[in-house]
């Protein structure tokens, strides 16, 4: 009984994080590549139109020099919360914590990179 028990849990948990993975995926397609780009790297539809460079999410060495807490920030608040780009909106009102804390993991996928690394 425990077996089994602990095998739904153990499922139960994989889907949650599978479905978060998924959802930060949809999430970046349908809100961030207009401007970051299909792949993250800054080269979206809107680039030619912007007159800041939006951030390359591919770039390690640039996103590894960025704090979670940074990252979490700037897509709550926008650009200006951190002294960056008014041209990044402020996500807070679209995504929920959790959703931007999944989309936080999703840019440190991109750039295969973690905080101070």
């Amino acid at each position: 009984m425990a077996n089994k028990f602990l095998f739904v849990l153990t499922a139960v948990l994989f889907s949650i994080t599978a479905h978060a993975k998924e959802s930060a995926v949809d999430n970046y397609k349908t809100y961030c590549v207009q401007c970051h780009g299909l792949k993250g790297n800054g080269n979206g539809v809107n680039v030619r139109d912007m007159s800041v460079q939006p951030r390359d999410h591919t770039d390690a060495k640039s996103m590894s020099g960025r704090s979670d807490e940074m990252l979490f920030k700037v897509i709550k608040e926008g650009g200006p919360s951190i002294d960056k780009s008014i041209l990044m909106p402020p996500w807070g009102d679209t995504f929920s914590d959790d959703e931007i804390k999944d989309l936080v993991q999703h840019l440190r996928q991109l750039c295969k990179c973690k905080f101070g690394s």
